[in-house]
């Protein structure tokens, strides 16, 4: 018999769910405490499991166990058939009640901060009974060179809402892109730079601020807003990737930060804090939907792609680079 009918007539979805247990918890035991098994019904499903694909998947030795090449190669179409299986009973599911369905996205921290809430809120709105499970991934403290699509490979989330770069995008995405992102300037809404009307950067030089790290996509960027206008980064300053640390100190009324102009948009008001009047000279970010090309989309991940679509319409006037 060949292998892939052997494979066709022995091989259960069940094995392949031991398996990666016995990979993510390097035991035997321990994945048989998680899945409410014996050890030794785990350990003969393993060695069956072997058996009919003529391989060895796991290395065992006294620091645990690890998958050989063979065991990381099924792992890994075992993680894509797993995902389509749940998107096929999500389908299902929307089919019977559009409302249902469930969305995983992973979303930029100024993007979870602002515009996100405002795309949940819509679709919960709309489709009640709706669940969707999202993540913050810290794109924007991060160099390009190393986008953080690691979520969307291993089939973690559905989509990863916010900046890109599409000449750094690897072959296996696709992406849409929504609106381009200016920078602008933020301060708490009682702070006495509020109330100015003509502002300039150089009038601020001498102010406390609070950054995004130098090393960072978000904090280069500033770099470049004050140089383009014939300044250095301001000797007063706090470094943090942290928007929450960024927005506190803005709440004391003293620091000045640059946020994303759809932070300021969509969440200027929850957060009490205001945009000056300030054009800074730095060029706009791209914001779109990054998604694995050739993954079979969801409803429900279809209903929030045009939601965000929506949402974003008041910012995508400006023509769209990639």
């Amino acid at each position: 018999m060949a292998l892939i009918d052997r494979v066709f007539h022995r091989l259960k979805l069940r094995d392949l769910r031991l398996l990666e247990a016995v990979i993510r918890w390097k035991s035997m035991a321990r994945a048989a405490a998680h899945l409410n098994l014996t050890q030794p019904a785990v350990s003969k499903a393993i060695s069956e499991l072997e058996y009919t694909l003529g391989v060895r998947l796991l290395d065992r030795s006294r620091q645990g166990i690890e998958p050989t090449a063979h065991g990381l190669a099924l792992i890994r179409r075992s993680t894509a058939i797993f995902d389509e299986l749940r998107q096929g009973v999500d389908e299902l599911e929307h089919l019977s009640d559009p409302s249902a369905g469930a969305i995983r996205v992973a979303a930029s921290v100024p993007m979870a901060a602002g515009m996100l809430p405002v795309i949940i809120d819509r679709l919960s709105r709309r489709y009640p009974r709706m669940t969707i499970h999202a993540r913050e991934v810290l794109v924007s403290s991060l160099p390009f060179q190393t986008p953080p699509h690691r979520e969307l490979r291993e089939r973690a989330v559905d989509l990863v809402f916010g900046p890109f770069n599409r000449r750094l995008m690897n072959d296996d995405l696709e992406v849409e892109p929504l609106f381009q992102e200016p920078l602008v300037v933020a301060v708490g809404k009682r702070s006495p730079w509020a109330k100015k009307r003509r502002i300039t950067l150089q009038d601020l030089r001498d102010e406390q601020w609070c950054l995004p790290s130098q090393d960072s996509v978000a904090g280069q960027r500033c770099i470049d807003a004050f140089r383009a206008n014939g300044m250095e980064v301001p000797r007063r300053t706090a470094t943090t990737i942290s928007v929450h640390l960024q927005l506190g100190l803005l709440a004391t009324q003293r620091f000045l930060t640059m946020f994303p102009g759809s932070l300021m948009q969509f969440s200027g008001d929850r957060f009490d804090i205001r945009k000056l009047p300030i054009s800074l000279a730095v060029e706009p970010l791209s914001i779109g939907i990054v998604r694995l090309k050739g993954r079979t989309m969801s409803p429900a991940a279809q209903l929030f792609v045009q939601m965000a679509r929506d949402v974003s319409k008041p910012l995508a006037s400006a023509r769209l680079r990639a």
